[in-house]
């Protein structure tokens, strides 16, 4: 089990439940643009048969309230609307109430960095959301189980696996389909990993590949 500092202290990381997030936001530049939706959907992971499923029962969406909207051109990608916009929930509610449902699970999302950065500058200011936990980016784990696929792209890997995503840009749909692309891949993962701590020595063979 992976064991984690500060408050996390005695606590061990979910090994048999991954939540798999998305978000929105005002901007591409995740150090100061606004954090505007964040979706997550849950899935449970099977170590003993090495299976791997979606619960779309286990899942969180939130709208941000914002005291200003972001752009027309940014609103006509996500489509959060002036109005969704300003009646979002409060910050520090939707940061906390994400806490809540991530719980001791670790966190993936694709092209990762941008998701966790984003959140946790918000994560940080909010009392009870400070969100420890690993992050995995799922376009590693795609990329070291399948070399000879030429994607890099969410769109690209989505298209490869044949893949449909309800509505593009919103968190929820994106969430969904990064869990569905998550599934495609699982049988190369399942097929080297028994635990968490496995699946992240695989991710970061991806990493030490793209240094080389």
């Amino acid at each position: 089990m992976g064991w984690l500092p500060g408050s996390w202290r005695g606590r061990a990381v979910d090994e048999g439940r991954w939540v798999v997030l998305d978000v929105e936001a005002s901007g591409l530049d995740a150090s100061r643009d606004r954090l505007l939706a964040i979706a997550s959907v849950a899935v449970r992971v099977d170590w003993s048969s090495r299976r791997l499923a979606i619960d779309l029962g286990d899942s969180f969406e939130a709208v941000l309230q914002q005291e200003q909207p972001s752009s027309r051109d940014n609103i006509l990608l996500h489509g959060i609307g002036v109005v969704r916009q300003a009646g979002g929930l409060p910050v520090a509610r939707a940061l906390q109430a994400f806490a809540a449902h991530a719980g001791t699970s670790p966190l993936l999302a694709f092209h990762a960095a941008f998701d966790r950065t984003l959140v946790q500058r918000y994560a940080r200011a909010v009392p009870g959301a400070g969100l420890p936990q690993p992050w995995l980016d799922i376009e590693h784990l795609c990329g070291v189980t399948h070399p000879d696929v030429a994607a890099r792209s969410l769109d690209e890997w989505m298209a490869h696996f044949g893949i449909r995503c309800a509505a593009r840009h919103q968190a929820a749909a994106d969430a969904l389909a990064e869990c569905e692309l998550l599934l495609r891949i699982w049988p190369r993962v399942a097929a080297e990993c028994a635990c968490w701590r496995d699946v992240q020595r695989l991710a970061a063979r991806r990493r030490w590949i793209a240094r080389g």
